[in-house]
């Protein structure tokens, strides 16, 4: 059996118990899921929700399985790859060293660390910096453009 019949194989079947969990979704009522919902029994909808989980899962791996394949089998790609993703680790290092952070009250009464607040002044300065970073090279690439002409 080659893979290609194993995948029509596997996804007919996800599908079929995707129908089918759906159908008792269906057949069971609004009504009684929000009844059941309401005393903390969420078995009709958690069938589904375990199966798009899983559906997921299985489609991350495979996407990341290839796509690591690929980048293994060519040397020139990998290297490509490597020095983008160290950019990449450069930004979020320069964006935690201008972060600070301080103890912050939160609206559910819990506070939240001064390492978490850091971490996500980090995350917000990381976003400003690769937008600033984007429009900096549209703007080069613009300007390369104008003068070539």
């Amino acid at each position: 059996m080659n893979i290609q019949k194993i995948t029509t194989i596997v996804c007919a079947s996800l599908g079929l118990l995707g129908v089918v969990f759906l159908f008792l979704i269906i057949g069971k009522g609004d009504d009684a899921i929000e009844m059941s919902a309401m005393q903390g029994d969420y078995g009709s909808v958690s069938y589904i929700i375990l199966l798009a989980q899983l559906i997921l899962g299985i489609a991350v791996s495979i996407s990341l399985f290839f796509s690591i394949k690929n980048l293994a089998s060519d040397k020139q790609n990998l290297k490509k790859s490597m020095m983008g993703i160290g950019a990449f680790l450069f930004v979020i290092l320069i964006a935690f060293l201008f972060s600070s952070g301080v103890e912050t009250p939160m609206k559910d009464g819990e506070v939240l660390s001064a390492s978490g607040a850091r971490w996500v002044e980090t995350g917000i300065r990381t976003f400003y910096f690769l937008t600033a970073i984007a429009i900096g090279a549209m703007v080069f690439s613009s300007v390369k453009k104008l003068i070539k002409k």
